[in-house]
């Protein structure tokens, strides 16, 4: 990335915990609020009307929940320490 991408597209590093999926998913939930933070700014500067807005903003969200959705983000793993039940 240059500079200028830096600065207009910042990233944060990841602390939680490690897999790729909540590494992809990060990822994508950063470049969400950004967007965000830019329609936020266009709309408060009248580029763009309140309703637009909105609209980008709800469809961006779907994309980002069905992203999470794909990648399994929020389910139940099987608990390790749970005994297995013995196949017949």
């Amino acid at each position: 990335m240059t500079e200028r991408d830096d600065f207009l597209y910042p990233r944060s590093r990841y602390y939680g915990e490690f897999t790729p999926e909540n590494l992809v998913f990060n990822a994508n939930l950063q470049e969400f609020a950004q967007k965000v933070s830019y329609l936020c700014a266009m709309e408060t500067g009248g580029k763009i009307s309140a309703d637009q807005a909105y609209k980008e903003i709800k469809t961006m969200y779907r994309e980002l929940k069905k992203t999470r959705k794909n990648l399994g983000i929020g389910k139940k793993k099987p608990d390790d320490s749970a005994p297995e039940e013995p196949q017949s």
